[in-house]
């Protein structure tokens, strides 16, 4: 699983002008399976992105979590992630996740956020959607588990 997680203030998703997906302050979560990912792996990038300690402390520190400040998660899935630069300029998308196969760890990535006590709101997979976001900071985090 690869993820790219963005400290907000604000953020939101919309699909054909239709928000889908709307949070206050808490971490935009740009989501991609690639190929070989399985449920373990969502777990175990839940939990990571559960614990990041991006938000600041009283001393203005980067010393908490999520689940330390009660924020929530926007997550949009971004199969965009995966790709392979290194043979010139147009991107190669073969490490990505089945489409099918994308989706279903996709939701089950969404499902261990909340079981972890993260409120969740998302896009839709595989839909055209438009993300607007405050990057706080700004604080911008690659996670590839």
């Amino acid at each position: 699983m690869r993820a790219l997680v963005q400290r907000v203030s604000r953020a939101k998703v919309s699909v054909a002008g239709e928000v889908s997906g709307q949070i206050d302050a808490g971490l935009m979560v740009l989501v991609c399976a690639m190929r070989g990912d399985d449920s373990g792996k969502c777990m175990a990038l839940a939990r990571k992105i559960s614990k990041l300690r991006i938000f600041k402390d009283e001393d203005g520190r980067m010393n908490r979590s999520i689940l330390d400040t009660g924020g929530a998660a926007l997550v949009v899935s971004q199969f965009t992630l995966a790709a392979d630069t290194s043979r010139g300029n147009r991107p190669g998308f073969s490490e990505a996740a089945s489409p099918e196969t994308g989706e279903a760890l996709y939701g089950e990535f969404q499902e261990a956020l909340r079981e972890l006590g993260i409120p969740v709101q998302s896009g839709v997979f595989g839909a055209d959607m438009d993300v607007e976001l405050t990057n706080q900071g700004p604080v911008t985090i690659w996670l590839d588990l």
